[in-house]
């Protein structure tokens, strides 16, 4: 039982002796390999330029991205997966040819929001969207291209339209086609020099030489992709069928209790519809495109995704090249310290030692890159983001990514010169000039 003892406090000793040569020779190679790359500053700036490259590119492009997920999540699926819509066309058209069959289906109606509302069981709320662009005036002040959308009162709620001055018109002056409007406050920004949105309660505008007057303005909506959501007029669904006219195909706007009934009630919709435009089962077009959100979401994943590839393309591309720097660097350095290294075997370092001392270096200035790439991409997703008004999205991941993928690289490109510097005889390399 003492011999066990004894045994067991022998190796714990010897193992804990072991651990602190280890540690103390990985110091002091971490010490040399400093030393040996400040010594070398120009060939070590060299050096890391394509390390630094690579990862500022990947984690640039990672936190924009991720910046811009959030964005665009949050502006189109505000709704949750709760609302749906009905229109003569789908929200994107990627073809002419599309564009043409699309153009020959029928319009949609009131008469077909109105069938919506009767039939459709576990639809919440229904509205109707006129849409259209035009030019708005106050005074001498003009603002052009502004959205002009004529809106049932239900469309507030669906589209949660919140106002910060001012009230939405009544479901009398709605039914009666009243010249009165809801503005958005980038029109407070073009028509009015920024007023305060109380003060501009009342004033007259005129939308393609019609006058309106302003009831309400808008709580703001943001940008997305650096496009304002702010630019808009809202006035009643029938004043908009007097100024579009009233033969104009509109959007009808569907939102469900809750997103479970989401599925059951897009299949109604599409079979009232189907049944109103006189389809058989053999027809593969419903007669009109019912569509969330998520379409666009998966339309910006779609192009997003193409981003994505082609800047690891470029990164990737970035850290070969600065891998390949950084195994010339090592092998030249290797040549110039031949002198150094056979000293070093000659006093009694072992191969594995000289191996290991090049091969820290070599991974030692790829760390030192990609934390420097880590710093300066995250600057520059800083900058972009301020510019273009989108969240910026710190990652640890990203950051451990970049930092990880350098040490991957630096240790892949120091393996052969490390090798070549461990092989050299200690004679033949104190010999050399």
């Amino acid at each position: 039982m003492v011999e066990n003892n004894v045994e067991f406090v022998h190796t714990n000793n010897v193992t804990g002796m072991w651990l602190v040569t280890s540690i103390s020779i990985f110091m002091e190679s971490l010490r040399l390999a400093l030393l040996s790359l400040r010594s070398n500053k120009l060939r070590t700036l060299l050096t890391l330029l394509g390390i630094i490259v690579g990862v500022t590119s990947v984690i640039a492009v990672m936190t924009i991205l991720s910046g811009l997920d959030q964005t665009v999540a949050t502006a189109f699926s505000s709704q949750g997966s709760t609302v749906f819509s009905v229109a003569k066309r789908p929200l994107v058209i990627t073809s002419r040819e599309d564009f043409i069959k699309y153009n020959k289906r029928k319009d949609v109606t009131k008469e077909d929001a109105d069938a919506i509302q009767r039939l459709c069981r576990t639809c919440w709320r229904v509205g109707m969207a006129a849409n259209g662009r035009g030019l708005v005036k106050f005074g001498d002040k003009r603002s052009e291209d502004v959205a002009v959308r004529g809106l049932t009162l239900s469309m507030f709620d669906i589209e949660n339209v919140t106002l910060q001055a001012g009230r939405m018109w009544t479901v009398n002056e709605g039914d009666a086609g009243h010249n009165v409007a809801v503005i958005g406050t980038d029109l407070i920004q073009n028509l009015f020099d920024d007023r305060a949105p109380e003060d501009i309660i009342g004033q007259e505008i005129r939308v393609d030489g019609i006058p309106y007057t302003i009831l309400g303005v808008a709580y703001p909506f943001g940008k997305v992709l650096g496009f304002s959501r702010d630019n808009f007029v809202y006035i009643p669904y029938q004043a908009g069928q007097k100024m579009f006219g009233a033969r104009d195909s509109i959007t009808v706007h569907i939102q469900v209790q809750s997103s479970d009934q989401f599925e059951s009630a897009t299949d109604e919709v599409r079979t009232i519809m189907r049944n109103r435009r006189g389809k058989v089962p053999s027809d593969e077009d419903d007669g009109a495109s019912i569509e969330s959100q998520d379409a666009f979401i998966t339309i910006y994943k779609n192009a997003t995704s193409g981003i994505y590839f082609a800047t690891f393309g470029v990164a990737i591309i970035s850290l070969v090249v600065g891998g390949i720097v950084v195994m010339n660097i090592m092998l030249v350095s290797v040549t110039e310290r031949t002198k150094e290294i056979g000293l070093r075997k000659a006093v009694g370092a072992r191969q594995a030692d000289i191996l290991r001392q090049f091969l820290i270096e070599s991974v030692m200035v790829t760390i030192i890159g990609g934390m420097i790439g880590v710093l300066t991409g995250y600057g520059l997703a800083y900058v972009l983001s301020l510019a273009m008004g989108f969240p910026l999205l710190f990652s640890i991941q990203s950051a451990l990514l970049g930092v990880t993928v350098s040490f991957i690289v630096g240790l892949v490109s120091g393996i052969y010169p490390a090798w070549q510097a461990s092989k050299l005889d200690p004679i033949d390399a104190m010999r050399n000039e």
